[in-house]
């Protein structure tokens, strides 16, 4: 079978971009995939955390990864750091990493841009990104659009590295979702929607409360010319909401579009108020449920103890190949 690995930062607030662009692939995949689904907590650190808060977003996350349908019997569901291969494959792939591909990362240029001193990490943690996926003989990875450049250079690093030394890793394939790879602001839809936006009325986290939820999407932006109708260069702000919409329906744009063809925006987005919070609080409930309980740490627990078995059978495999400790 086939093998998935995907994750996500325990940050902030899980958006409806991180649910749509990623978390909401997941879903369906653990049925054709052996799935591998990280709390990428060690990524986090490349800028600076709360440590109290860290490790309550760490939990969240986990609950929210069950929440959302992930069967634990199905997927190994783990946090980064308690498996330590990551970190040590990563120096292996940061040392077959050039500054020059890292510099050209976009989001390392977007989140150094204008700050007088960051952290080597922020620069050198797509090659800690490659070593989560590399590890686990990863066949597929699903993500949002704006991972897209990361898988590319990870799929660099796993061909430069099985031409250098041993023919040793699975070269990844990217799964994109075909609507909703990147989900954007409600108030400036030209932006991606994220988790940093100061406006909160920009962003929907999926734990946000359904009357905010409601609010945010009456107060979305649009146009004034009324019609409900997706021009993506014309009409951003519809156009993101029909996207958003289509997920969360299983109906396609152009039915949403005859839906509501004659009827106002005012009518469209309580329609599509209607539909996220259909799915999200039944999530909500859950997640509620699996914070108290004990049954999230043992399947951490379980987690962990996968994916250290799998991690470590690579790692000495990437050891062996470089030359590094004694053979075994």
């Amino acid at each position: 079978m086939k093998r998935i690995f995907s994750g996500i930062q325990p940050t902030g607030s899980v958006t409806l971009g991180n649910y749509l662009g990623a978390m909401k692939q997941f879903i369906d995949l653990q049925h054709e995939f052996d799935c591998f689904f990280c709390i990428v907590d060690q990524h986090a650190i490349t800028v600076s955390q709360d440590r109290l808060e860290l490790r309550k977003n760490v939990r969240s996350l986990a609950a929210l990864y069950l929440a959302i349908g992930l069967d634990p019997d199905k997927n190994t569901i783990f946090i980064q750091s308690e498996v330590p291969a990551h970190a040590q494959a990563g120096w292996i792939m940061q040392c077959n990493a050039y500054i020059g591909e890292l510099e050209r990362m976009t989001q390392f240029k977007d989140k150094s841009a204008g700050k007088e001193g960051v952290s080597s990490g922020l620069l050198t943690y797509p090659p800690l990104m490659a070593a989560d996926i590399l590890l686990y003989g990863t066949d597929v990875v699903p993500v949002g659009d704006d991972q897209k450049q990361h898988i590319e250079l990870t799929r660099d690093l796993a061909e430069r590295f099985n031409k250098k030394y041993n023919d040793l890793f699975t070269i990844p394939e990217i799964s994109l979702p075909k609507v909703g790879a990147r989900i954007m602001s409600l108030q400036e839809p030209e932006k991606k929607m994220s988790k940093s936006d100061p406006n909160k009325k920009a962003t929907i986290a999926l734990l946000d409360e359904p009357k905010q939820i409601e609010k945010k999407i009456k107060s979305a932006v649009t146009d004034s010319e009324g019609i409900v109708k997706y021009d993506k260069e014309n009409k951003p702000g519809v156009s993101n909401l029909l996207s958003i919409y289509s997920i969360f329906s299983n109906k396609s744009v152009q039915e949403i579009e005859e839906m509501y063809e004659g009827k106002g925006y005012g009518d469209f987005k309580a329609g599509l108020a209607e539909v996220v919070l259909g799915e999200i609080k039944p999530i909500q409930e859950r997640y509620y449920e699996l914070l108290e309980s004990k049954e999230l740490d043992d399947i951490l627990d379980r987690g962990a103890e996968k994916a250290n078995a799998d991690a470590n059978k690579m790692l000495r495999k990437m050891y062996n190949s470089i030359g590094l400790g004694r053979k075994r």
